[in-house]
């Protein structure tokens, strides 16, 4: 798309969002979300929404500037009678996932995403919206905007790249914050308040394959589409299939069935390392006298996963098709053990917390596969444990020297301990309860805020994280439910006015 197509997406988006409320601040905040959805943002390209920012940040006199890594830091003074108050930070990052559905044509780094409604949520069409971390950012640039709500001193952290490896806050220095209070504004469900997340590392598998030339002479294309996906932290309790292993498992049983008959010419799956993998692919080579037996096998196959996942899984579909016959597919041991490699590597939830009730503790996810000159497999490993994180390590690293593969782990992020003398906690608490009539959950929460990484730079900062409910983050389907976003701005702007005195 062209800046006029952006510009045109913006109207639009600013049309929508004007009918949600008539409170000026709280409108101030879908204002932002709009112009956010229009201005492309995923990891590495939301260079241009902070210089927007930053633009804008100067044109209210605010003080701004960024740091060596690019993370956005605006500062405004104390409103009257707040002087005395003590200074908060509000966070969010800059970036969003980009996640397209295979039929939806859709460039992230220059297709703006134009919002639509359904009801009291708000969505995308076949990609994903941004409300992570966008409502949060938005909330933070109406706070700075207004001209009437009582507040301390207060820093914006708006930090770079988050999705992709926690790149800003890695960068972050120590005394880049001097408020003692942050507000992390990341959290996904209202009525919840969090107080510590999982750690995670990536894990990248890779498993030497041989090519050859072939002597088939029909090729066909599997392909498994419609899964829900999600969010490989948030969601991976939630019985989701994974599309790479539901491939697996169906290309396991057909080599069991017809071994030799077959080769894998190509195979990949998943376009994330911290989603859910919703669609994954196949093309295999054979001969045309055998087509009919291998495709039945294949067919009886889905249907016997289908049958195990169709109530999580409604909408899986398997769909085959001639394609064009490639010259070269895996020698047939290389296909055998290419398909025993993915079948082997687990991805799920490993282990319930036994301190945090229906919270898992250490879990991964199969998050991207992709074959070349090596079959290369892209897991992220989550836990609440340093130790959790370590035992899966290892684990992978045994599958890894049994197949005759490397595994190489990078990208480590540390997780958030609760800090039981947090004065912020029970304030949260208490000003949530007089919103919703009952007390907020706290909870920890099996994904990977900055909170962790940002005490690192700065221990001493006392961290909550709330917001409003996003459902199917990391997925085409994320959506932002609108009646929660009012809620969590009241809970936002009754913390601001309620800062303790320094």
């Amino acid at each position: 798309m062209t800046n006029t197509n952006c510009d045109a997406v913006l109207t639009h988006n600013l049309e929508l969002v004007k009918h949600f409320t008539e409170d000026k601040n709280l409108a101030s905040l879908w204002s932002w979300f709009a112009r956010i959805c229009a201005t492309p943002h995923p990891s590495y390209h939301e260079e241009t929404l902070a210089q927007m920012i930053v633009a804008w940040a100067k044109s209210q006199n605010l003080e701004v500037y960024r740091d060596s890594v690019g993370n956005v830091i605006i500062k405004k003074c104390a409103t009257k009678g707040y002087e005395n108050r003590t200074p908060i930070a509000l966070q969010a990052h800059l970036d969003m996932v980009p996640q397209a559905n295979a039929d939806t044509p859709h460039d992230f780094s220059v297709d703006p995403i134009k919002l639509r409604l359904d009801g009291d949520w708000l969505m995308a069409t076949g990609t994903t919206l941004g409300a992570d971390n966008g409502i949060g950012m938005a909330s933070c640039l109406a706070v700075l905007a207004s001209d009437d709500l009582p507040h301390p001193r207060l820093e914006v952290l708006l930090t770079m790249t988050e999705e992709t490896g926690m790149v800003g806050v890695k960068g972050l220095q120590a005394g880049t914050l001097t408020a003692p209070i942050m507000i992390n504004t990341d959290t996904e469900e209202i009525g919840e308040v969090y107080i510590g997340c999982a750690g995670g590392i990536d894990a990248d598998l890779s498993l030497p394959v041989d090519w050859e030339d072939h002597s088939f002479n029909l090729a066909i294309d599997l392909t498994i589409k419609g899964l829900k996906g999600g969010h490989s932290g948030l969601d991976i309790d939630q019985n989701r299939s994974n599309a790479i292993k539901v491939l697996a498992r169906l290309l396991k049983d057909v080599h069991s069935k017809h071994g030799d008959k077959f080769a894998i010419a190509s195979i990949l799956g998943g376009t994330l390392r911290n989603a859910i993998a919703r669609e994954s692919n196949a093309v295999i080579v054979l001969d045309a006298a055998d087509e009919q037996e291998i495709l039945t096998t294949v067919q009886q196959s889905f249907e016997a996963i289908f049958t195990e996942i169709c109530h999580a899984e409604k909408n899986a579909k398997m769909i085959t098709a001639k394609t064009d016959l490639p010259s070269c597919a895996l020698s047939l041991t290389s296909t055998a053990k290419v398909i025993d490699f993915i079948n082997v590597l687990p991805s799920g939830v490993v282990r319930f917390s036994d301190v945090a009730e229906d919270t898992v503790e250490t879990s991964l996810s199969f998050g991207m596969l992709s074959l070349g000159d090596k079959l290369e497999a892209v897991l992220l490993i989550r836990s609440l444990l340093e130790s959790g994180k370590t035992s899966v390590m290892q684990t992978l690293s045994s599958l890894a020297a049994l197949a005759g593969a490397q595994a190489v782990f990078d990208g480590d992020y540390v997780g958030w301990n609760p800090d039981l003398e947090s004065n912020i906690t029970p304030l949260t608490v208490e000003l949530y309860e007089q919103i919703l009539g009952e007390k907020p959950q706290v909870k920890v929460i099996h994904a990977g805020l900055e909170c962790g990484l940002i005490k690192q730079s700065h221990p001493d900062l006392d961290i909550v994280s709330i917001g409003p409910t996003i459902k199917n983050a990391h997925s085409p389907d994320e959506k932002v439910q609108i009646s929660t976003v009012e809620t969590y701005w009241q809970l936002l702007i009754k913390i601001l006015a309620n800062a303790p005195k320094a």
